[in-house]
């Protein structure tokens, strides 16, 4: 008589090399989604998404030219799909409420300062992904033009005509938050 099989197939243990993927870049990749998201519990959220993706993938992928590039683009891109997923969904975020104004800083001062802040974040979500990688990967990550074409696979002409582009569309949405600035 045969056993019973259970339904439910165990999940193999993530590959030593997504282990070691993730020791060895694991910093990085929530340093870039906070500096995209604007806080730590949404960038811890994009650090699992961006490892559990590469666990479910079915083919292998090739990270051996530069993963962290690999990482850093797909760190970026979650962080945008989470701005974009919570812009639609319109809630509030505690860390609205229980940040302090700095010491030297005025409480008005610093809720301004949030609010230029949340406005970036949204301005982000209504550009094309394309371009809104490519300024989150200079603005907030402070990469040169060189070095985004060349992660991205693009000219330096390209870059430079994408940035122009986002940040025409972040000025526009952003007007009426900073006036003529």
């Amino acid at each position: 008589m045969l056993a019973a099989v259970s339904q439910t197939e165990p999940i193999p243990p993530p590959s030593g090399n997504l282990e070691s993927l993730f020791q060895a870049h694991h910093g990085q990749i929530f340093a870039t989604a906070y500096r995209v998201c604007g806080n730590a519990q949404d960038a811890e959220d994009v650090l699992q998404t961006v490892f559990m993706r590469l666990l479910r993938r079915q083919d292998e992928i090739d990270l051996r030219p530069s993963p962290m590039s690999y990482l850093h683009r797909a760190a970026v891109n979650a962080s945008l799909d989470l701005l974009r997923s919570r812009s639609r969904s319109r809630t509030v975020e505690l860390d609205d409420f229980d940040a302090p104004a700095g010491e030297h800083e005025s409480p008005e001062r610093h809720h301004q300062d949030r609010e230029i802040r949340g406005a970036l974040r949204q301005a982000l979500t209504v550009l094309s992904p394309k371009n809104a990688e490519i300024f989150s990967l200079r603005y907030f990550e402070d990469l040169s033009n060189r070095d985004i074409a060349h992660n991205l696979g693009m000219s330096q002409t390209a870059v430079g005509v994408a940035l122009h582009r986002a940040r025409s569309q972040v000025k526009k949405e952003m007007q009426p938050l900073v006036g003529g600035n």
